[in-house]
């Protein structure tokens, strides 16, 4: 079996030299997480690039959104206006303006910034045409909806005018994720019908706004109107530009067979392709670097952190677990998580276990006290012993609260505690000053029990990492793993997929918690065996084997695409 490390620094290959590979002369593809990390987009974007770059070499083009001058793009955004034939000194209609460079990247893909405030002065009028010719309701709209579609019909400006300074090539694609740019895609219909056109729906914002507010969204799927339950949760605004692009567009795609089957029934139309998310293992390469040892040196950090919080100090095979990603606390699991590690603690187990949740929220500031402690200088201050950074308004934050309720506060002497790190991790947090791929390695286990999560990048990313990992049947990836591999293959892929549904609850939370006893009870040689394991499953879910899906979506929407023509 091969080693850890050689499977860590492995360079990849594209496994699809076979593959058909469509003629498309130019790819646009459009999300506000383009050199904007906020979400698990940005990874599926900034992933697939490298994959895209050495398919059609530089014919794609990334479009995401310029905060202004203020905002910094130094990690991710490379200025060159040189790029796209001096595309940048073009005069755009209506005030855009942009900035054309690469995204920081594997890949380095060329990417153009769009500002676009000068088109909401003109979003009365705008939302008057979708409502004309596509029916797209835009009277209920609210929150974030005026900044998408803002930049979205800006991004599709930028597009048809790029298309044309390029010589306006036959077979051209622009690809559109979530329902944030959505109207892009509508106004290319109307006024550049001759770009085929592809919309992802990465989750549909009915499945998400159901589950979020409490209701049983799976025993009861065929029994959900998506127009109803929009009005009855006021997201009739998004969820209509949702429906309408999914419609429109030459190619509907989902991530998974479980927003599919989401899809027709809250959308009322069943994807053209599914594509599922990939990963790249020049990501892992990159962010491991030259380190000799980087599990090492992630735990010793990690370890180090707990220990100035809690003022314990913890063995060198303490167990470290964890959990990530997006702050929703039904929706991600972040409850059942919690509840495990508070049955695992009611075990009193022998081995030590810190768990972390690395779930940003509204932060205040990284801790005085706890960087005081960290330098050795001093302890830190009250009964605080588990919490990171403070929060802005922690008796709204209901991962904090919980912690409370359950009595998971660091400050007696169990064997198991918990570190709630309420930020991002992208390398100056001001604790751990190092991003999440430079803390994963370190972690024993990560446990993700979504309840509504449409792929689930956060598992992948771990075995990526070699990180044995716990998810859901109700994730995509967790889907993708049982239909690959079969049920009950923990020992064989390091990717434990637990059933979930709407009420098995209890069922969850006990299961999670056995698992993470029996992994703190691995000999090493059984554990590293798991890691290897959970890496060559990871291999097998690259971009270089999913990248044939978009390929496929794009042969799609190319021969879908009918030019000139308006649908109402």
């Amino acid at each position: 079996m091969p080693s850890i490390e050689r499977l860590l620094i492995i360079e990849v290959g594209l496994k699809g030299t076979l593959m058909r590979k469509p003629k498309v002369d130019l790819i646009f593809e459009v999300s506000w997480e383009v050199c904007n990390k906020v979400g698990g987009i940005y990874t599926v974007l900034s992933s697939k690039s490298h994959t895209l770059q050495g398919l059609y070499n530089e014919k794609i083009i990334f479009i995401g959104p310029d905060f202004g001058e203020d905002h910094n793009y130094s990690d991710y955004f490379q200025p060159d206006p040189t790029l796209l034939n001096d595309f940048s000194s073009q005069i755009l209609p209506y005030g855009v303006k942009i900035r054309c460079g690469r995204w920081k990247v594997p890949g380095t893909p060329k990417a153009v910034l769009v500002d676009f405030r000068p088109i909401l002065e003109l979003k009365n009028e705008i939302y008057g045409e979708m409502w004309e010719h596509f029916g797209v309701d835009s009277l209920h709209a609210y929150g974030d909806y005026d900044d998408s579609c803002g930049f979205s019909v800006a991004s599709a400006i930028v597009i048809k005018k790029m298309w044309e300074h390029l010589g306006s090539p036959k077979k051209a694609v622009a690809l559109f994720n979530e329902w944030t740019t959505g109207m892009g895609l509508l106004y290319l219909k109307t006024h550049a019908p001759s770009i085929a056109t592809v919309f992802t729906a990465h989750a549909t914002c009915m499945g998400r706004s159901i589950c979020g507010n409490n209701k049983p969204l799976y025993n009861y799927l065929e029994g959900y109107n998506g127009d109803q339950m929009s009005e009855e949760l006021n997201m009739q605004s998004k969820h209509s530009l949702e429906k309408r692009a999914a419609r429109h567009a030459d190619c509907f795609t989902t991530v998974s067979e479980v927003t599919a089957i989401e899809s027709r029934q809250l959308l009322e139309k069943y994807p053209d392709v599914v594509t599922p998310n990939g990963f790249d293992k020049k990501m892992v390469n990159e962010s491991v670097g030259k380190k000799k040892n980087p599990r090492l040196s992630a735990r010793k950090k990690l370890i180090n952190v707990a220990s100035a919080l809690t003022g314990k100090k913890y063995k060198k095979d303490v167990l470290l677990v964890a959990t990530s990603g997006r702050n929703e606390y039904h929706n991600k699991g972040v409850d059942v998580f919690l509840d495990s590690i508070n049955t695992l603690r009611s075990w009193n187990p022998d081995k030590e276990c810190v768990a972390f949740i690395l779930v940003p929220a509204w932060t205040k500031e990284p801790r005085t006290d706890l960087q005081h402690s960290l330098a050795g200088k001093t302890s830190v201050d009250g009964n605080e012993r588990n919490l990171t950074h403070w929060l802005n308004n922690p008796d709204w934050d209901a991962i904090y609260n919980r912690t409370r309720q359950l009595g998971l506060t660091n400050n007696g002497d169990s064997h198991v505690d918990v570190i709630y790190v309420p930020c991002y991790l992208n390398g100056s947090d001001g604790i751990f000053n190092c991003h999440y791929y430079g803390l994963l390695p370190g972690f024993d286990l990560t446990v993700f029990p979504s309840y509504y999560e449409p792929w689930g990048y956060t598992p992948l990313e771990s075995i990526a990492f070699g990180v044995p990992t716990v998810t859901t049947s109700l994730s995509g990836f967790g889907q993708w793993v049982r239909n690959t591999f079969g049920e009950d293959s923990f020992e064989k892929t390091g990717v434990e997929v637990i059933r979930r549904d709407d009420f098995n609850y209890d069922e969850v939370v006990f299961k999670i918690s056995s698992l993470i006893d029996k992994v703190s009870r691995l000999t090493n040689s059984e554990f590293e065996s798991l890691r290897v394991k959970s890496l060559l499953t990871a291999d097998e879910a690259q971009w270089e084997s999913f990248i044939k899906y978009y390929l496929e979506a794009f042969e799609v929407a190319l021969k879908n695409n009918k030019s000139n023509t308006k649908t109402k």
